[in-house]
């Protein structure tokens, strides 16, 4: 039985036998409605429906109140289980765009903003081939180093057990005498807890808005950046009237950027409340930024190289367009 039988049937009860193009099934990885992720998503829901009149009404579910794994959400929308979706664990349904992610390649919002857009149609391209249409996404703050033990420099990670998101932020670790350990988001406060892992890498204002009591540590050294994109399936999407099909661009193309923006708002808030609540925070020691950008950048053109030629002429777009 393939991954759309099982999903389907398991949904039976939740979902409608059949979405219509104008009353679309979203769904999100956060469980949290207070995030800006989440938020973001509901302003698009509720602005879709506004502006188009009712023709588009879209009802936005939260993570894990519909039985799909995060890491199934692409395959999930093109399959039709659901219409609409933001999902940040696209990377194992679309791995190219996790060239976006290649730790130390990317390493300031100038350089995001012009790698996304040179990459950005072969992501739209990987992604037509799931049957999706890629509308849009937002971008989190950049992932640094939360810990159970103080870091004063990234020699510091050397023998501990370190929670990663990717196979990418896994080989950061490794270069530093660090254990990757990849665990979903509901296994880390435990796991932190019983010693399981001793720090991870995420934003202030990401996983470490929930975990901060279990992490005293953060050693401010951005490794990477993680981002979600907005997805439609692709043909829920051709279905809708072409006017309708472009007020959801346009609402998707404000409210991507303006969910990054909350975003980092919300990491200076997040870095002060977490300060203030006893957490030390380090800046990165001198020199350690370009260390390990010498020591990554082999990994980029092997990374590529071990995918193949579309890989390795995607990194040269990317690093073409940031001048690396």
């Amino acid at each position: 039985m393939n991954f759309k039988t099982i999903a389907a049937t398991a949904l039976t009860l939740t979902l409608p036998l059949a979405a219509q193009a104008d009353d679309w099934t979203a769904y999100t990885y956060s469980s949290v409605s207070t995030t800006s992720a989440v938020k973001g998503m509901t302003r698009i829901s509720e602005r879709v429906a506004a502006e188009t009149d009712g023709e588009l009404d879209i009802t936005l579910h939260l993570g894990k109140t519909l039985q799909i794994a995060s890491a199934d959400i692409t395959q999930a929308v093109g399959d039709g289980i659901v219409d609409f979706a933001a999902d940040f664990f696209f990377s194992g349904n679309v791995p190219i765009a996790r060239i976006l992610n290649l730790p130390m390649l990317i390493e300031n919002d100038e350089e995001w903003a012009a790698a996304y857009a040179a990459i950005e149609p072969t992501l739209v391209e990987a992604f037509a081939d799931q049957n999706v249409v890629l509308l849009g996404g937002y971008r989190y703050p950049e992932q640094t180093i939360f810990t159970t033990f103080p870091v004063n420099s990234l020699a510091d990670l050397d023998g501990h057990k370190i929670r990663v998101t990717s196979p990418e932020q896994g080989k950061f670790v490794e270069e530093f005498g660090g254990a990757a350990i990849t665990l979903s988001g509901s296994e880390v406060p435990t796991s932190l807890e019983r010693g399981v892992i001793e720090g991870v890498l995420t934003a202030s204002a990401g996983g470490a808005k929930n975990w901060h009591e279990f992490l005293p540590y953060n050693y401010r050294f951005a490794v990477n950046y993680g981002n979600s994109m907005i997805i439609a399936n692709a043909d829920a999407f051709d279905a809708l009237d072409p006017e309708v099909q472009e007020t959801l661009r346009a609402i998707v193309a404000e409210e991507g950027p303006a969910t990054t923006a909350a975003f980092l708002v919300d990491e200076d808030a997040q870095k002060a409340s977490q300060s203030a609540a006893g957490m030390t925070l380090t800046d990165a020691a001198e020199g350690d930024v370009d260390m390990a950008a010498e020591k990554l950048a082999p990994f980029w053109a092997s990374w590529a190289e071990e995918n193949g030629p579309e890989y390795v002429e995607a990194l040269k777009v990317v690093r073409d367009a940031i001048g690396k």
